[in-house]
């Protein structure tokens, strides 16, 4: 296993910064990460499985750091009662629309998502949440349908959530697209965060993703960091929202290791982040 590096601009940042981020890099690299790398003991089916999207030209996108388990009428309702909105399909008048959105800084909460692939399929399901006026800046997230029968005998979606920060040109082809946040972690929390406040979700636990990435990119071209592991949360069935407190399930002690060490780094590069924002 290897954390993905972007080794020029990457390791200034690591020397920047001090010991303490080089402390905990080895940390992760050469002590926890080894250790840790695979955890499914919660849904052992996913094990093998390919843990990134990608773009219709085949180039490596999101990475997968969600999953819901429940039928896709379950998916549907937990998203709706949790304030995201189901994406419109891509057609011209959506197309036009997302486009006089942006410009005209009007609201659009349901304007359409490009398509990226995991295992060669197009997602099945995807939504967004309005992080403004216009569809500029949103929570997005896309949803694959990965395990007809998983742990608990129901379907398993796999997904992957980013916020889109703004509209830009692709540091790829020079295509008009949106860049997403590098906090892809800050996504998965907060749309675990407001399905467990809509009482959609029964249980919650993590598996792992890619693994830890300090450097990450997309298939737009945009960096992102993330601890590498999938947040699923167990929806309620038939829509009938839990009553009951939901039950988080315990990581490995070493998983829990590792993720005290990545909090403190994804800190430190975050804080890094802004300050460089500032120059």
């Amino acid at each position: 296993m290897q954390i993905r590096t972007h080794h020029i601009k990457w390791g200034a940042l690591l020397l920047s910064s001090g010991g303490t981020i080089v402390g905990l890099y080895f940390l992760l690299a050469y002590i926890v990460l080894p250790l840790t790398w695979r955890h499914y003991e919660h849904q052992h089916a996913l094990e093998g499985l390919a843990m990134v999207t990608r773009t219709a030209s085949g180039i490596p996108g999101d990475p997968i750091n969600v999953g819901l388990v429940g039928s896709r009428d379950d998916v549907l309702c937990a998203m709706t009662a949790a304030g995201w909105y189901p994406a419109d399909p891509i057609t011209l008048r959506s197309s036009v629309e997302i486009a006089g959105s942006v410009l005209l800084d009007r609201p659009y909460h349901a304007a359409p998502v490009s398509h990226l692939y995991y295992n060669g399929k197009r997602q099945d399901l995807a939504f967004e949440k309005p992080a403004g006026t216009s569809a500029d800046r949103r929570h997005h997230v896309r949803f694959w349908r990965a395990l007809e029968h998983g742990e608990e005998g129901r379907v398993v979606w796999l997904g992957a959530v980013t916020f889109d920060r703004g509209v830009g040109f692709s540091h790829d082809d020079a295509r008009v697209t949106h860049h997403i946040g590098p906090d892809i972690d800050a996504e998965r929390d907060s749309l675990s965060a407001d399905l467990k406040a809509a009482r959609m979700v029964q249980t919650i636990y993590e598996v792992a993703g890619i693994g830890p990435t300090v450097a990450g990119h997309n298939g737009e071209g945009d960096p992102y960091y993330t601890d590498g592991d999938i947040k699923i949360s167990v929806l309620v069935a038939d829509c009938h929202r839990q009553t009951e407190n939901v039950t988080v399930l315990d990581n490995p002690p070493l998983v829990t290791m590792k993720n005290l060490a990545w909090d403190t780094l994804a800190r430190n590069l975050l804080s890094e982040a802004m300050s460089n924002a500032k120059k």
